[in-house]
């Protein structure tokens, strides 16, 4: 475990969206290839997409799905922006997702400033991002957070200081998210490089192991029990 992992995992009491809802209100959502139960809905819809999100927390009485670090998903072949003909498929997921309503406050997971924010529009994509930076003691990271709405770019602007916890953006909608159900995209990212408003959130499976070393398990973090 390197430094930053150590660090990320001893700090207590991180939560990035609704402080109100207790951990063990969140349930596990596999959105995974293997999983078939996928099949009966048209993920590719957002709609129908919402309705299979929305089943899942109600027949299982929950509040918030999560999942998704490291996992393989087909979800991705419905847009262009992860294969295209020139391009190798990317479809392994390296954030956590966090599912529940349009509308949810977004907290920021540790103190930080914003080191960038875009809308990244286009069907598929981040829609409305923004990227904070912290430090832990001597180590320099970010967290991104995607799908967010387009009001929550409002007044933002880079350098501004948030501090842990407090809510500097809300959930958005399929219409400006990417055309997906609402959640939020949350990752951890080592080096930005020399990236600006967007980080890849889906990798070739070729790629992976950089991106599982620059972008450790968001969960070491937030410590949802799975």
């Amino acid at each position: 475990m390197t430094v930053l992992e150590t660090l990320l995992r001893n700090t207590a009491d991180v939560k990035v969206i609704d402080a109100s809802i207790d951990h063990e209100d969140y349930i596990p959502l596999d959105l995974s290839s293997s999983n078939r139960t996928l099949s009966k809905f048209d993920i590719k819809c957002a709609a129908s997409f919402e309705e299979f999100v929305e089943k899942h927390l109600t027949v299982n009485n929950a509040k918030v799905a999560f999942g998704g670090y490291n996992e393989k998903r087909n979800l991705y072949q419905r847009s262009t922006v992860f294969k295209d003909e020139r391009t190798e498929e990317r479809n392994m997921h390296i954030g956590l997702d966090l599912w529940i309503k349009a509308g949810t406050p977004v907290l920021a997971a540790l103190d930080g400033t914003v080191h960038s924010y875009n809308f990244n529009a286009g069907f598929g994509d981040y829609g409305p991002t923004i990227i904070l930076e912290h430090q832990l003691e001597n180590q320099t990271f970010h967290t991104l957070y995607g799908h967010l709405s387009l009001d929550s770019l409002d007044g933002i602007e880079v350098g501004k200081v948030f501090k842990k916890g407090e809510q500097f953006a809300i959930l958005g909608d399929a219409s400006v998210n990417g055309d997906y159900s609402p959640h939020l995209h949350f990752q951890i990212i080592k080096n930005m490089a020399d990236k600006f408003g967007d980080y890849p959130g889906v990798c070739s499976k070729k790629e992976l192991p950089f991106y599982l070393e620059n972008c450790p398990d968001p969960n070491l973090l937030l410590k949802i029990k799975v």
